[in-house]
């Protein structure tokens, strides 16, 4: 087993599942997206600028 496995999932701290890597299961799986749909994560950093994206394209 790798290191990386003995980690704990960063959702309910149970032991990570290989199929399910960095978490133990599905369900946390999909709880960490929807984290991210909700704006529950960010990235740091200043908000991007929606005119400024469209003129890089």
């Amino acid at each position: 087993m790798n290191r990386a496995m003995n980690r704990s999932c960063p959702i309910c701290r149970k032991p990570r599942v290989e199929e399910f890597t960095p978490f133990c299961s599905a369900r946390c799986r999909d709880r960490d997206l929807a984290r991210w749909f909700n704006d529950d994560y960010a990235v740091p950093g200043p908000p991007a600028d929606p005119e400024e994206i469209a003129r890089e394209d």
